[in-house]
């Protein structure tokens, strides 16, 4: 199972890879079976968007305002763009 601090704690220097905004950013981990996600499992760090607090809220369903296909689009749109990030600032780099 792949873990990263270093890659999580990446996600303050960035904004929010959902809305735009600067404000605090925090890796929100995929909430789909498909990422590996299970009851009581996070999926694994590669599977991490830079979000705001509240995009997470959204993506992970506290606010009720999205349907579950709405919630997985918005962090899958939200993902591609931080892995762009990842390899666009050389956070992960190909050897």
């Amino acid at each position: 199972m792949f873990r990263s601090k270093k890659l999580l704690r990446y996600a303050r220097n960035y904004a929010c890879q959902a809305c735009g905004s600067s404000g605090t950013t925090v890796a929100a981990h995929a909430n789909s079976h498909k990422f590996g996600k299970g009851l009581g499992i996070k999926s694994e760090d590669q599977f991490t968007a830079y979000v705001c607090y509240n995009c997470h809220d959204i993506i992970d369903g506290r606010s009720g305002k999205l349907s579950r296909e709405e919630r997985e689009a918005m962090w899958i749109d939200a993902w591609i763009k931080t892995v762009r990030i990842w390899f666009n600032d050389s956070i992960v780099e190909v050897r």
